[in-house]
């Protein structure tokens, strides 16, 4: 695998670097250490500038290249963030905070950027600005977005965004990208339900807020199977439901929560219309008030065309164009990288973890084999966008 040979000699201390983040987690925007160890290393890199603070606890580091001046900017991604999990791996290197972990693989997002940054200080083999992101709150506090509200794409003139994300089940060395959608947009369901409580032993005198909530959770499968085209793709889960306090009343309330997930927008609205349809017919159903909120999250993930093509290019370049899936299948799963995407032309592209535990399971870790490879895409990504 052609890696750049001096990323590869970097290998053992750029794990050495992930597996740190990894025993000390910061969730959401709560990132001030991870931030801290990034800005420090950037400018220890000699980038030409270093920002804290975007988006809250968002760094950005700006390298020139030699042929500075040329008007080219583009702007690399990684996220900080981990999640709210209690680690189970046993590593020696495990969570050293309760309730936190790296079930993501951001602590290997960060490093590999990380990597990227320090090679193209040393270098410079290109001709205008890398800028390099470094997120917060991409485990649904929207950190992208808030990135961009505080002018990230305006400030430093980017032009082009790309992001990474590591995939299990893909090998080690080997990437996925594809046109068009490549991450659902992640949509909430908020359902309360208000009956009459009663004994339990006196079911005809209730309006049972239970049985209502069981319907609904079962119809809203009907909801995918019968509303949208087999082609098509979307999930609807319910996730959470709350009802009652003991053995033997039937409760006043009840509420669920689930998510949605669709790749277009379409069908996000089609799936979002029958749902609304599903609650208000049972409420008649059953002479009782369901409110149903239904609250749009991150959009889609969608890959530009041109960029596309052009990020599977630099992957094979790397990799071997054996080991690029330029069609992967998309992923259900949400990215708010999709804002950043729906505002400048880029790609996301995913990294091969091997045979690893699942994203956001407690027995996941990233693969630090993988380093070498994603810092090699970062690094010819610039140098072949911006030829010196």
């Amino acid at each position: 695998m052609p890696v750049v040979n001096r990323v590869a000699a970097m290998q053992e201390e750029l794990a050495a670097w992930r597996r740190d983040l990894h025993a000390n987690p910061e969730v959401g925007y709560d990132v001030q250490r991870t931030a801290g160890i990034v800005a420090e290393k950037l400018r220890a890199f000699g980038c030409d500038e270093v920002v804290a603070g975007i988006g809250r606890t968002g760094v950005v580091g700006v390298i020139r290249g030699r042929g500075y001046g040329s008007g080219r900017v583009i702007g690399l991604r990684a996220d900080m963030d981990a999640l709210p999990i209690k680690e189970i791996t046993g590593l020696p290197y495990a969570s050293r905070t309760a309730g936190r972990m790296h079930a993501c693989g951001h602590d290997g997002h960060t490093v590999m950027l990380l990597g990227a940054a320090r090679y193209l200080c040393e270098t410079r083999n290109f001709a205008g600005d890398a800028v390099l992101v470094f997120q917060p709150a991409e485990e649904g506090g929207a950190g992208a977005k808030a990135m961009l509200d505080d002018g990230l794409l305006e400030r430093w003139r980017i032009q082009q965004v790309y992001g990474m994300h590591n995939m299990p089940g893909i090998p080690v060395g080997q990437l996925g990208i594809t046109k068009g959608p490549i991450m659902a947009a992640a949509d909430r369901l908020y359902l309360d339900i208000e009956g009459r409580g009663s004994h339990a032993a006196k079911p005809h005198l209730s309006i049972d807020p239970v049985l209502i909530g069981c319907q609904f959770g079962n119809a809203v499968q009907a909801v995918v199977a019968r509303n949208v085209d087999p082609l098509e793709a979307a999930v609807v889960s319910i996730c959470m439901f709350h009802a009652g306090d003991a053995f033997n009343v039937i409760p006043q309330t009840a509420s669920l929560v689930g998510t949605i997930r669709t790749l277009k927008p379409e069908v996000r609205e089609r799936v979002f219309e029958r749902l609304t349809a599903l609650a208000d017919g049972l409420g008649r159903q059953h002479d009782a008030r369901l409110d149903l909120k239904l609250e749009t999250g991150y959009p889609a993930t969608v890959n530009h065309a041109a960029e596309t093509d052009f990020a599977a290019e630099v992957a094979q370049s790397v990799a071997g164009a054996q080991n690029v899936d330029t069609a992967v299948p998309p992923m259900m799963g949400g990215e708010d990288f999709a804002f950043m995407l729906q505002e400048r032309p880029g790609a996301f592209i995913f990294i091969g973890n091997g045979d690893s535990a699942g994203l956001h399971n407690p027995g996941y870790d990233f693969a630090d084999a993988a380093i070498p490879v994603g810092v090699s895409y970062w690094v010819r990504l610039i140098e072949s966008a911006m030829p010196a």
